[in-house]
């Protein structure tokens, strides 16, 4: 296959998934499907003078799509980190990472999130064009890529390359299931 036609189909590709992204915006707002809140972590600074706690800042809703987030706007994120907004508690030296989610648990409320709301950070944009996809599949970083015309998912760190899934067939399952969950979920 040549060069253009491998670009064409790479082209094809992008603009099939850019659709079905839209599709899914308009599904899971019409279903009324449960949405997440979507923050940016702002270290500890000081500001004229006074130090500045870490705060979440919100940022928006998102659905969570497994590894991707999904706006109202149809952008795609990564899956980062994600925290339950709770009362922080007080220090107890249990472990590092006991502590590392309690002070994130602090910053969101700072951030003023409604308690128990789940608050999704750390999520990088995942630009929906031909190169940038071409890109994390030779460097193997972020979940979505393009292989032989095809765009797919990485739908876990520890699945290689060649098992990753169909990227149009796994936002059709999960678009399905936040849409339409299963009794008791």
């Amino acid at each position: 296959m040549s060069e253009a036609e491998v670009g064409k189909d790479d082209a094809l590709a992008v603009e099939e998934f850019r659709a079905a992204v839209d599709d899914a915006v308009a599904r899971l707002t019409e279903a009324g499907a449960r949405t997440e809140a979507l923050a940016v972590y702002e270290a500890r600074q000081r500001k004229l003078l006074i130090m500045r706690e870490p705060v979440l800042r919100p940022a928006g809703r998102v659905w969570r799509l497994g590894v991707l987030l999904l706006d109202a706007d149809g952008g795609l994120h990564a899956t980062g980190s994600v925290i339950r907004a709770t009362e922080p508690g007080r220090t107890q030296y249990v472990s590092v990472s006991a502590e590392t989610r309690r002070a994130y648990r602090a910053a969101a409320e700072r951030g003023h999130f409604r308690d128990g709301e789940t608050v999704d950070f750390d999520a990088d944009p995942v630009p929906l064009d031909v190169e940038t996809l071409r890109d994390a599949a030779r460097t193997g970083r972020g979940p979505l890529f393009l292989s032989d015309g095809v765009v797919r998912v990485r739908w876990s760190t520890a699945v290689a390359d060649t098992d990753a899934r169909d990227a149009l067939g796994y936002l059709a399952e999960r678009v399905e299931l936040l849409a339409h969950p299963p009794q008791g979920a």
